[in-house]
């Protein structure tokens, strides 16, 4: 795990770049207690030594069916699944899980240190609890992605591939047709591909979506308090950040440190994973 320094930063994004229904808005300051994070996600093999010691079953298999993405598919099966309403390329899998990412006769070997897919919220916290960890709050990850630096949307700066070279796993053509693959991965990259932020984080942004501690409610922003917010009291949705190896300029936007977007705790999907946050002992 990294130590990220206690301190006040500013959080938030007012740009036009940003998603308003998202309530990226105002930028605030917020001062944090130092804390320990985690400089990858969790991988496959962290979790799958996490299963072997508990014998956990996650969300997924429990259900016995998940979230993938239909250009990971056979095109034959993608037409003969249902899917999302409005999110066409999210088709329905039976079978899919952590160990099957993409459903039956996928499998995670050759990707044991690529990011842990297909874990729900509460899969992660029980993760997190075996570990002697948490999740982080919302806060503490801006805060973390940031690497140190204040007003950029990436952790390096404001360029998305500065002198041309790719710092981070998104979508590379058209989305949701084609992707050329050009920053050398299609699908998740392994927990360490490019280079680490300014704390020694790496992949903040990009590559699976991350799991935060908080409820998500696009007004707290407004109200929250300025030392070490956890959010709201209630709510239906979890905050999660970083965006992934699917978004894309054209629709999603939220590979950025600022960025934010909440989704039911109970889902999981082929580009949600997760890392975990230590308190500092006193």
């Amino acid at each position: 795990m990294v130590l990220i320094p206690g301190g006040v930063f500013r959080m938030g994004n007012e740009a036009d770049y940003g998603f308003a229904a998202d309530g990226e808005a105002p930028v605030h300051e917020v001062e944090l207690r130092p804390f320990f994070l985690d400089a990858t996600t969790v991988t496959n093999e962290a979790f799958n030594a996490f299963v072997n010691a508990t014998r956990y079953r996650t969300e997924a298999e429990r259900f016995g069916w998940s979230f993938v993405f239909a250009g990971h598919l056979d095109p034959r099966e993608v037409a003969a699944r249902p899917r999302v309403r409005g999110s066409e390329w999210w088709v329905r899998i039976e079978g899919a899980d952590w160990r099957h990412p993409e459903g039956p006769g996928s499998s995670v070997r050759g990707r044991w240190d690529h990011p842990v897919v297909q874990v729900s919220w509460h899969d992660a916290c029980a993760y997190a609890a075996w570990a002697g960890k948490r999740l982080p709050t919302e806060a503490e990850w801006e805060r973390a992605a940031r690497g140190g630096r204040e007003g950029h949307r990436y952790p390096w700066g404001d360029e998305l591939e500065p002198e041309g070279r790719h710092r981070m796993n998104v979508w590379q053509g058209e989305f949701p047709r084609r992707d050329t693959g050009a920053d050398g991965h299609r699908g998740t990259a392994p927990a360490r591909a490019y280079r680490a932020n300014g704390f020694g984080l790496y992949q903040m942004t990009g590559n699976v979506w991350e799991w935060c501690w908080d409820w998500f409610d696009p007004a707290y922003y407004r109200v929250s308090p300025r030392a070490d917010p956890t959010g709201p009291a209630t709510g239906d949705r979890r905050v999660q950040r970083g965006g992934s190896h699917l978004c894309h300029a054209s629709y999603c936007n939220r590979y950025r440190t600022d960025a934010r977007n909440g989704t039911e705790p109970a889902s999981a999907a082929t580009h949600t994973g997760f890392r975990c946050a230590r308190d500092v002992a006193a």
